[in-house]
């Protein structure tokens, strides 16, 4: 099955399981979703990922992360689409509910939060908001 846009298919089956209360979740690999993949983990959003294989084709599997009984994640909303690419420089990098959530950006320097990108002093593409 192809899919136009991987990294919101990846958000939303996250989105999905977290609404059945899935430990895990499975979406095919690629480079750009485990570097978003990454940023999730390294802010504590998900507890981790790994690689398996699923029919013959490998697949990442996600950790989804729960606290009380409800999960981390209250938002996960893609910004940046395939229709409408939404770009951005340092000095006008938005704050996620006032600094309490996280702009997922991709930049010339890989995939990093936006207070990873200040502190590189590099704006690109917004691909999500966390909160």
């Amino acid at each position: 099955m192809q899919v136009n846009d991987p990294v919101g298919d990846m958000l939303t089956r996250i989105r999905n399981a977290q609404m059945r209360n899935r430990s895990t979740v499975t979406t095919p690999k690629s480079t750009l979703r485990a570097r978003v993949l990454d940023v999730l983990v390294e802010e504590g959003y998900i507890r981790g990922y790994g690689d398996i294989e699923v029919n013959g084709k490998i697949e990442l599997e996600i950790q989804l992360k729960y606290f009380d009984g409800a999960p981390v994640i209250d938002t996960i909303k893609r910004i940046s689409k395939p229709g409408r690419r939404v770009y951005s420089s340092v000095k006008d990098l938005p704050l996620v509910r006032n600094g309490l959530g996280i702009a997922i950006l991709s930049t010339p320097k890989g995939v990093m939060s936006d207070a990873a990108a200040r502190a590189a002093n590099v704006g690109g593409e917004i691909l999500a908001h966390v909160y």
